[in-house]
């Protein structure tokens, strides 16, 4: 049910992606139970065929990035996920940095919990994910060469999922006929001040402040494709430890993402994945900053079981268009250990 995609956004503001697997035709499987897996068993193998991380967003533009965010999944089940991003390029620890010609490849190892949930009645889900890195490269600042590497823990993400719509809550012996035509959801985000900072550093893996984003998100399944679109915003507090100064705020930054899903069988599905993000300018001090920021991005996904518990996502994605000159790529692997109700 759940993948995660971890991008990268602790110096990019990791963010937290995931995904899930619709229930379409493809998985009307056969009752018989002497393959192994019952058709409940086996369509709670492929919705929960998900959970493999892209909590690596790279926050520097805050790419978000989810298939699957708004599907429906048995209740009762958990998912334990442990993932690896790379990202290089000209990427920035925060969009409020001035660097230029920044050349940055951060390695990102993390964990992740999720678990579905019923909330009176519509389905639901929690995230639980602790990032971490190791960022290296160079930059100038104000116009002079610097060199930075430091490794930790990047601020930690929750996120809660709710389907208002087209997804209602299902143990998994009811689950099995379940079937997707459109599904309405919403979810919050929040990103805790809890990754390493050090402000007299002006590269670092934590942002020091708290970060909140409100997402709605529509799933339309036919057959064995899916589309999927999500629009949301990142509210953001203020951080009173900026580098070289006292008070550093940002604006809004709107996020539109969508992707364009196939189940190719019980075990495989592919995603073309892109997102579209606009705003979040910079005032430190009572003085700007750093300028509101469009990029688009785009990139792809596979994930496949490789056991009844166990399954791995592979994702990438590359930058189509930066306004400000962020232009970094980024790839991944995520594996995820399932177990629960029905399982």
């Amino acid at each position: 049910m759940c993948w995660f995609r971890f991008p990268c956004r602790f110096l990019l503001y990791p963010g937290l992606h995931k995904q899930k697997f619709s229930v379409d035709n493809a998985l009307r499987l056969s009752t018989d139970e002497s393959s192994g897996f019952g058709r409940i068993q086996r369509k709670v193998v492929m919705l929960s065929l998900l959970v493999v991380l892209e909590l690596l967003v790279c926050r520097a533009n805050a790419t978000d990035s989810d298939p699957r965010s708004y599907s429906n999944i048995p209740v009762g089940l958990n998912f334990l996920i442990a993932g690896y991003a790379y990202i290089s390029g000209t990427v920035s620890v925060s969009p409020s940095i001035p660097l230029k010609d920044a050349e940055l490849a951060v390695h990102s190892p993390f964990l992740a919990y999720s678990r579905s949930l019923d909330v009176y009645g519509m389905s639901g889900k929690v995230d639980l994910i602790l990032p971490t890195a190791s960022l290296s490269g160079t930059s100038k600042v104000q116009g002079l060469p610097q060199e930075r590497n430091v490794d930790g823990f990047a601020d930690p993400i929750a996120r809660f999922y709710v389907n208002f719509f087209g997804a209602p809550a299902l143990p998994a012996k009811e689950f099995a006929t379940y079937q997707q035509d459109v599904i309405v959801g919403a979810s919050l985000t929040i990103q805790a001040p809890g990754g390493q900072y050090d402000p007299d550093k002006l590269v670092n893996l934590g942002n020091n402040r708290w970060a909140f984003k409100p997402e709605v998100g529509v799933s339309k399944a036919w057959g064995a494709l899916t589309a999927e679109l999500a629009a949301g915003a990142y509210f953001y507090t203020d951080n009173n430890q900026p580098f070289q100064g006292q008070n550093l705020q940002q604006a809004t930054l709107y996020t539109l993402q969508g992707h364009l899903i196939y189940n190719f069988s019980p075990g495989i599905w592919a995603a073309l994945d892109t997102n579209y993000y606009n705003g979040g300018a910079i005032v430190k001090d009572g003085r700007p900053a750093g300028e509101a920021q469009e990029n688009w991005r785009a990139g792809g996904t596979l994930a496949f079981a490789v056991h009844r518990h166990h399954s791995i996502k592979l994702y990438g994605n590359t930058w189509l268009y930066s306004r400000t000159g962020r232009n970094f790529d980024t790839v991944g692997i995520a594996w995820q250990y399932r177990w629960g109700e029905g399982l």
